[in-house]
């Protein structure tokens, strides 16, 4: 039986959303997650949804913006400099990981194996131990290096899925959008879901 643990980073690339959606899904499957967020992603989260990790912890903030159906999971916070947590360490099991929204400077990083923070090693190791490693890249235009950097994680065995919503579904809101997202993740994680009716021809 698969873990019903999945490791969520944040990190500093426009589009915390599409974070925050996700954990909510997460959350109301009944995961329990490990969440580490860059200094940048945190900045981010109160910039562009008013979340302020010093002062809310995700169920606080989560209950407050959208309800309390996410109480099914739990979440752990780590710090990104924090390299002696389990999550450093393949003897810790986890079902996949996922990085949303990515950086360039992060996926440089997970591409090239530097292993420089936990979210950094955490994946290193998702990569070592044949775990799922979804990246979901957030930029625009991309150059060559960024472009490289994902052919390189790919070849690794990392799975990459740009932040590329579809319209089919007729989203509304922001929010929809980002579901669409959450919901191509859990997919790939083998996590059945109800965040967007599938294509039916």
């Amino acid at each position: 039986m698969k873990p019903r643990r999945l490791i969520v980073a944040v990190t500093g690339a426009s589009g915390a959303l599409y974070a925050v959606r996700l954990l909510k899904a997460c959350l109301e499957a009944g995961l329990d997650l490990d969440l580490v967020v860059s200094d940048y992603g945190r900045r981010l989260l109160i910039e562009e949804c008013g979340w302020n990790l010093k002062t809310d912890t995700p169920h606080v903030w989560l209950d407050r913006a959208y309800g309390e159906q996410q109480r099914q999971g739990k979440v752990d916070l780590h710090a990104a400099g924090d390299m002696g947590a389990a999550l450093a360490s393949g003897s810790r099991s986890w079902r996949g990981m996922v990085v949303v929204p990515c950086s360039m400077k992060t996926l440089a990083g997970i591409a090239n194996g530097h292993a420089s923070n936990l979210i950094e090693r955490a994946a290193d190791v998702s990569l070592k131990e044949q775990r799922s490693l979804i990246l979901v890249p957030r930029e625009t235009p991309m150059n060559l290096i960024h472009l490289e950097n994902m052919t390189r994680a790919a070849r690794a065995g990392a799975t990459i899925v740009p932040a590329m919503p579809a319209f089919y579904p007729r989203p509304e809101t922001f929010e929809d959008l980002a579901d669409f997202i959450a919901g191509r993740i859990l997919s790939l994680l083998g996590i059945e879901h109800e965040l967007f009716p599938p294509w039916k021809g």
